[in-house]
C-alpha cells in the first residue's frame, strides 16, 4: 500500500523507501506523515533527518544539500593521502559528511569545516563534534585562523558546480529542498571553483592537496583553472559512480 502511493507519486525506489520509512517510524501516525511528506516532493533523506554515507549515518537537516554516492570517490582519494597528524580543511562543507568522514577513518587530524550556510553550519555541528575538529561560518577561507596558511595537509572542497542556466532542469528534490547555495555554480558553474583554487597554494603546505568534484564537461576548465593557481591537476574518474573528481598538488 505505502510503496504503491510512493510510486504514484513518482518514487522511482517505492519498494525501498517504503521499507526504510515502516522501519523508522514509531508510531502508525508518525509513518503516515512521512509518507505524506514524501509524496508532496520532500526528500526521503530529509524526512529520516539523516543519510548512509560511507558506512555512516549521517545528520541531514531539512534545506541542507545532501551527500550524493558519488562524493565517495571525493573522500575516499582524499583518505588515502591523509597520514595521522595531517591539517585537513573542509570548504563548502555543508553537513560536513567529508571531514566526518575522514575523521572516522583516521585519528589524530587536526580538522577545519566551513560554510557559509548557518544551517548547514548547525548540522555540520552534529556530525563533527568539538572532539573531533573545528567548524566555521563564513565564506569560504575567511573564518579559518590565519595560523593555518602553509599547514594544510588536505583541502577538501565539494563547491556548487550547476551552471545558473542549468539550475531549473535539476531534479524538484534539489531545486526545490536544497539551499540554492549549494548547488549554483554561476555561468559556467566554476564561479567558487576558482576561488578556491586561486587562494589554495596561499594554505596548502608545499605537496598538499585540493580535491573537488566536477563534471565531466568541466573537466578542461578546472585543470586550466588549477594550471593557473599554482597546483598540478590530476583527472580521476568512476564510471560506476558516474563521477569525476580533480586533485590539484602544491608544487
Amino acid at each position: 500500500m505505502i510503496a504503491d502511493k510512493l510510486r504514484a507519486a513518482g518514487c522511482v525506489f517505492a519498494e525501498d523507501e517504503a521499507k526504510i520509512l515502516i522501519s523508522s517510524a514509531r508510531t502508525t501516525a508518525e509513518l503516515n506523515d512521512m509518507v505524506n511528506k514524501r509524496i508532496t516532493g520532500l526528500p526521503l533523506e530529509h524526512i529520516l533527518g539523516w543519510v548512509e554515507f560511507c558506512g555512516l549515518r549521517i545528520a541531514v537537516d531539512t534545506g541542507v544539500f545532501i551527500p550524493r554516492r558519488r562524493t565517495e570517490l571525493l573522500v575516499r582519494h582524499a583518505i588515502s593521502l591523509v597520514r595521522s597528524g595531517s591539517v585537513v580543511v573542509d570548504l563548502c562543507c555543508g553537513s560536513g559528511v567529508l571531514g566526518a568522514v575522514i575523521a572516522a577513518n583516521l585519528e589524530r587530524i587536526e580538522l577545519h569545516a566551513v560554510d557559509i550556510d548557518p544551517v548547514a553550519v548547525s548540522c555540520a555541528h552534529k556530525n563533527i563534534t568539538s572532539a573531533t575538529g573545528h567548524i566555521y561560518e563564513g565564506d569560504l577561507y575567511e573564518p579559518l585562523p590565519s595560523t593555518l596558511r602553509n599547514r594544510v595537509d588536505i583541502l577538501i572542497a565539494n563547491v556548487p558546480y550547476v551552471p545558473t542556466e542549468s539550475i531549473k532542469l535539476l531534479p524538484p528534490e534539489a531545486r526545490i529542498y536544497e539551499a540554492h547555495v549549494a548547488l549554483h555554480g554561476g555561468e559556467d558553474g566554476l564561479d567558487v571553483m576558482r576561488r578556491v583554487a586561486t587562494d589554495a597554494a596561499l594554505w596548502l603546505v608545499t605537496g598538499g592537496h585540493l580535491f573537488v568534484e566536477t563534471s565531466e564537461r568541466q573537466v578542461p576548465l578546472v585543470v586550466k583553472i588549477f594550471a593557473l593557481s599554482g597546483l598540478t591537476p590530476q583527472v580521476v574518474t568512476d564510471e560506476e559512480l558516474e563521477a569525476t573528481i580533480v586533485i590539484g598538488t602544491r608544487t
